[in-house]
Parts: C-alpha cells; structure tokens; sequence
C-alpha cells in the first residue's frame, strides 16, 4: 500500500484501492464492489461516514491516516 506525498492528490488504483483487502471485497460483494472505481465512487459518502464511524471494516477501525487517505481522495475529486 502507497500512501500518497502532501502535495500528491491520492488516486483510486495507487492509493485507495490497495486500503481495501481481499476480505473487506469479499464481505460487501452483496452490496458493490470495493475494487471498483466506479462503485466505491458511487458510495464513497457513505464509505467515508462508515470509515470515520469505525464501523468499517468490520473487523476493526482503520487508523486516521488511512481514512485520511480516503478523505483526501473524495477532496481531489474521486480520480481514477
């Protein structure tokens, strides 16, 4: 996983991607795909609230800069 630099705008495939883990896939297939850009950027709202809650994943809360990542992604326009 590749955490973007300060002055680097986080990218989907490079960056937010790769914060989703096989088993975070396989848990919410009922539901989009998390390694789909064009799915995670249709819930991204709600991604980020569960994200920023710690309900997601379920197995326990990211850390802050791991949904930061994410925030800064949502900021930057959601970019492939």
């Amino acid at each position: 996983m590749s955490t973007p630099t300060a002055d680097e705008a986080p990218s989907f495939n490079a960056h937010v991607k790769p914060l989703f883990r096989e088993q975070d896939r396989a848990s919410m297939t009922f539901a989009f795909d998390l390694w789909s850009h064009d799915d995670v950027n249709r819930h991204a709202d709600a991604i980020l609230n569960r994200l920023q809650e710690g309900t997601m994943p379920c197995d326990g809360a990211w850390p802050r800069e791991r949904v930061e990542v994410f925030e800064r992604w949502i900021a930057a326009g959601k970019p492939v």
